[in-house]
């Protein structure tokens, strides 16, 4: 069972800055495996806004245009997303995700979100 838990989100205004956090158990689980963070405005879709593999290969959603940076600390098991020159179109719950690979399928692994809002 992989329990994430989301921190670090807040009210900020346009141009501001927010560190996200992701804490990942059991142990390991951020080292061996891909992970995510998603967004989800209210009334949007959820869409995808960096993710890191176990390799450390990343990508990002087309909208970060060079405003975000995720990274990993496989030690301590977490996984962090900083964002700079945040717009208010930045507003949403954002969430942390782990498909975790069993041997024969995925199981997919949310954490509860965390709210980002921008304000003018």
């Amino acid at each position: 069972q992989v329990h994430l838990v989301e921190s670090g989100g807040g009210v900020v205004v346009v141009g501001g800055s927010l560190r996200l956090s992701c804490a990942a158990s059991p142990n390991n689980v951020v080292r061996d495996n891909a992970v995510a963070w998603y967004r989800q405005a209210d009334g949007g879709q959820r869409e995808m806004v960096a993710a890191i593999t176990s390799g450390g290969d990343i990508n990002y959603g087309d909208f970060v245009e060079g405003r975000f940076a995720i990274s990993k600390d496989n030690a301590n098991n977490k996984v962090y997303l900083q964002m700079i020159n945040l717009k208010p179109s930045d507003t949403a719950v954002y969430s942390c995700y782990i498909p975790l690979w069993t041997g024969s399928r995925f199981i997919d692994y949310w954490g509860q979100g965390t709210q980002v809002t921008v304000s003018e």
